[in-house]
């Protein structure tokens, strides 16, 4: 029996699912969140075209949470005119400040470890310290540590603890 269209082994239909359809619009959603919820340094080294950023500013300026989401909405739509070329260009920006951002946490964690060490442990700690990094201040190091941990002990504001912090950025950033 044959049916009024074509025959059954070609497809009627060769392009995307609705269901990709859909997959795909969520995704630029997403990222257009990401985008309204950016920082103005992060925005402005974001690879958009004029008209997206400024709905992107157009809907931070925007306080009230339906309206917020609306205006999402409408970057989102203006973002899916774009080509995929750029849309990936914005996802790998994105990313790149993701990778940063967790670099960066991950350092000052780092240097928090071994402020908490050197105050907690003292010498052990400074000597451990010393062995990773020769360089390193031994006796400033040592006298920093044992005047915060004087400040906690008192329970004074962290003076010594905060320089220490920054004596170990800049070191262990270096």
């Amino acid at each position: 029996m044959m049916h009024d269209h074509e025959s059954d082994d070609e497809p009627l239909y060769d392009g995307p699912s609705r269901s990709q359809l859909r997959r795909e619009a969520l995704d630029v959603l997403k990222l257009a969140h990401a985008l309204v919820e950016l920082s103005e340094a992060q925005l402005a080294h974001m690879p958009l075209d004029d008209d997206v950023r400024a709905e992107v500013l157009r809907a931070r300026a925007v306080t009230q949470q339906i309206a917020r989401k609306r205006q999402t909405q409408f970057v989102a739509k203006q973002m899916r005119k774009l080509d995929d070329g750029a849309l990936d260009a914005i996802r790998a920006t994105l990313e790149h400040d993701r990778d940063r951002a967790r670099r960066e946490t991950a350092a000052l964690h780092r240097v928090e470890t071994w402020r908490d060490r050197l105050i907690a442990e003292g010498d052990e700690a400074l000597n451990l310290f010393i062995a990773e990094f020769p360089a390193a201040e031994r006796q400033r190091l040592r006298q920093l540590a044992r005047q915060a941990k004087t400040e906690r002990d008192a329970g004074r504001p962290p003076h010594a603890q905060r320089e220490l912090f920054r004596v170990l950025r800049e070191f262990l950033a270096s």
